[in-house]
């Protein structure tokens, strides 16, 4: 089977890269996009990394909702040639899409800025644009419905448990239905339950303590949601229909050892379970050791060659504990190549150096684009 990701992606129009924190989601989202770009592909990579290396490896000064195109200059400077491909990036701001989703929904001008400038707005939607993993999802349908790329590759938030993207869409759903917030919009029913005698007391002394119209806020607040509810409904059951669309193919990043090759099993049976579509399981950073005399040969030709039997005893020691590593990698590896099927699995061995430019990031292409 083909372990070229520009053959696993060929007829895919978004790719969804999951996986636990730390293992180089972002590196390699950002080299599949780079990628498919000196390949003639016209590309948008999405990101939420609050770091910013995304923009840094990309040579742009920053990053914001909006994609930015990287100079094809950069391209040429490394001695490639997109031809028409293009590649263009965004790093997610979560409360100014929440922002938008209100700006879409809202059914007239006058409820958008009511809710917009509205105290109980802004706490709640800090806390719903706290869920990245939704936000994510709702740009990438957004971009995805303005057909203006020939690929979106999205690099899922970072979070301690990489299943919560694919939950996110239901969870939305789950608020927007839930009994407490339809308590509070259906006609009377906030006046009914929260305007009694001794809350509006409370509310009332609240509000000459602090200066905050507590009541008014909330109600206003409720009154407003009650026209957006059925839409931001049927939104988010159409951003969770585009995880399993055809065209849409998830792609795991896990490193070699430890829980993120642990995750990498279980992610594979939650999406096979989910009926979603897995392109490919790609591993970061293996170790990669090699055959050479014993210890004892070895020092003595290092030392031989003018090293000290000190240095030459610590360089013995650290090839043998190389070794180690690349051991522990394989076995892993094969335990994991056991567990995922026929999903390509795509090995990326640790790099030298960081990657932190677009050079370095074409030249991951040799194992995620070459053929095995």
């Amino acid at each position: 089977m083909s372990r070229s990701i520009e053959r696993i992606l060929a007829d895919t129009s978004i790719c969804i890269v999951v996986g636990s924190g730390g293992v180089g989601k972002t590196t390699t989202s950002a080299a599949i996009a780079a990628g498919m770009a000196v390949r003639g592909h016209r590309v948008a990579v999405l990101t939420i990394d609050p770091a910013k290396r995304l923009a840094d490896s990309l040579g742009l000064d920053d990053l914001d909702n909006a994609e930015v195109q990287v100079d094809p200059a950069l391209f040429t400077a490394t001695g490639a040639d997109p031809g028409e491909g293009e590649l263009w990036a965004s790093m997610l701001d979560a409360k100014a899409t929440f922002d938008e989703l209100i700006e879409r929904h809202a059914p007239d001008e006058e409820s958008r800025d009511r809710i917009l400038g509205n105290r109980i707005y802004g706490q709640i939607s800090g806390a719903l644009a706290g869920s990245q993993e939704y936000m994510a999802m709702e740009k990438l349908y957004e971009i995805h419905e303005r057909g203006d790329y020939d690929l979106l590759i999205l690099d899922t938030p970072p979070s301690r448990n990489a299943l919560d993207f694919l939950d996110a869409p239901k969870r939305i759903v789950q608020f927007v239905d839930g009994r407490s917030l339809r308590m509070f919009i259906k006609p009377a029913g906030f006046a009914g339950r929260i305007a009694s005698r001794g809350t509006s007391i409370v509310f009332s002394t609240l509000g000459r303590l602090t200066g905050v119209d507590l009541l008014r806020d909330l109600s206003e607040f409720f009154t407003a949601m009650s026209g957006l509810v059925d839409g931001f409904r049927e939104r988010a059951e159409r951003v969770q229909g585009l995880l399993s669309a055809e065209g849409t193919e998830f792609l795991i990043v896990c490193g070699p050892a430890g829980e993120p090759i642990e995750e990498a099993g279980y992610l594979r049976e939650k999406l096979e379970d989910l009926d979603l579509p897995l392109g490919a399981v790609v591993v970061n950073r293996i170790h990669e050791g090699g055959e050479g005399a014993s210890r004892a040969e070895t020092t003595k030709a290092l030392i031989g060659a003018g090293a000290s039997k000190d240095l030459a005893g610590r360089i013995v020691t650290s090839f043998a504990d190389r070794n180690a590593l690349a051991e522990r990698d394989e076995e892993n590896i094969d335990r994991l190549s056991g567990e995922i099927g026929d999903a390509p699995l795509i090995r990326v061995p640790e790099q030298s150096d960081e990657v932190h430019d677009l050079a370095g990031l074409l030249g991951l292409g040799s194992h995620l684009f070459g053929e095995e």
